[in-house]
């Protein structure tokens, strides 16, 4: 327990100085937690920043899985979860054990994996990427290259529909990407008819048609902040339109509810589990802490290293 009285903001901050931690956070987390982090970004973002810091600690403000890729890239570091019960339902589509054998099964293929997965399910893997880079790193390879894609099925269809690739999909779905619906975005689309339509790859196929932007969040962040339009729909979890509102603040923001209409945004309650109180005691006790098996993280590193490689040659 906390107490009350404590300020937590700069309880964080002090704690953060004096042990020379560096607090990172997802877009999709609480905005609390986002503005009181050093960094925030996307999953291509955070890697990028966790390879390059030169902090002691690192706190992964965000799913377990992303602590995962912090731990391997910075194994001389302490990495922090705020909670490690913070799981991503799309990592856990794709066990380990069960891609392995899928990928055993379809000899000669390179496998690609999307980051949204665990450290073990990426020592399988040839080479990581995320929704930023996936279609530039699909297409580093010749365009007859046999490949594995996984775990999201609809990432790997969207890639395949706009670079005219058959990559064979492991199906996999994000939870929260996968709950947007053609009709609820219709009926909002109905009632702001200048909004344009912001859409994550992870969704569904006939929502992904509707959009004005595909892209990661980063992308549809740099685009809303760019693009003339006054209003914007979303179609991603909702968490990014903390950053979106905060960077255009003359814009509205409309969030796409998931086909369940049980409220009006969609929201991943694993990234909702980090909490600013959580953050506090996990700096205050450092922990919990994030470890990899040596033998999966020596497997694990390779592709994470290569998609930074790919990545940094082309200039994502």
């Amino acid at each position: 327990m906390v107490d009350n009285n404590i300020d937590l903001r700069s309880e964080i901050r002090r704690l953060a100085k004096e042990k020379n931690a560096v607090i990172m956070a997802h877009y999709y987390v609480d905005g609390a937690v986002q503005d009181i982090a050093d960094f925030i970004g996307d999953s291509l973002a955070l890697a990028q920043q966790a390879a390059k810091t030169d902090a002691d600690i690192i706190v992964l403000c965000g799913v377990h899985f992303m602590g995962e890729t912090a731990a391997i890239l910075c194994p001389d570091k302490k990495v922090l979860v705020p909670d490690v019960n913070a799981t991503c339902s799309l990592a856990e589509s794709c066990p380990a054990d069960k891609f392995a054998e899928f990928v055993a099964e379809h000899p000669g293929h390179t496998v690609i994996s999307y980051v949204n997965t665990t450290a073990a399910t990426k020592a399988v893997t040839d080479v990581v990427v995320t929704s930023s880079n996936a279609r530039q790193i699909v297409e580093s390879f010749p365009e007859d290259t046999p490949i594995i894609f996984g775990p999201d099925q609809n990432l790997g269809g969207y890639i395949n529909s706009i670079t005219g690739r058959n990559m064979l999909l492991w199906n996999g779905a994000c939870h929260v990407h996968a709950r947007f619906s053609v009709e609820k975005i219709l009926e909002l689309k109905a009632a702001h008819p200048k909004a344009k339509v912001l859409v994550h790859p992870e969704c569904k196929g006939p929502v992904v048609k509707l959009a004005d932007k595909v892209g990661s969040t980063a992308a549809l962040l740099k685009y809303a902040i760019a693009d003339d339009a006054s209003e914007f729909i979303v179609a991603t979890e909702s968490g990014i339109l903390h950053e979106m509102q905060k960077s255009a603040p003359n814009k509205t923001f409309i969030p796409a509810p998931p086909d369940d209409a049980t409220c009006a945004c969609n929201e991943c309650e694993y990234m909702k589990m980090v909490t600013l109180e959580k953050l506090y005691l996990c700096l205050k006790n450092e922990e919990p802490v994030v470890k990899v098996d040596a033998d999966i993280a020596a497997k694990a590193i390779r592709p994470i290293n290569k998609m930074l490689e790919i990545s940094q040659k082309l200039g994502l």
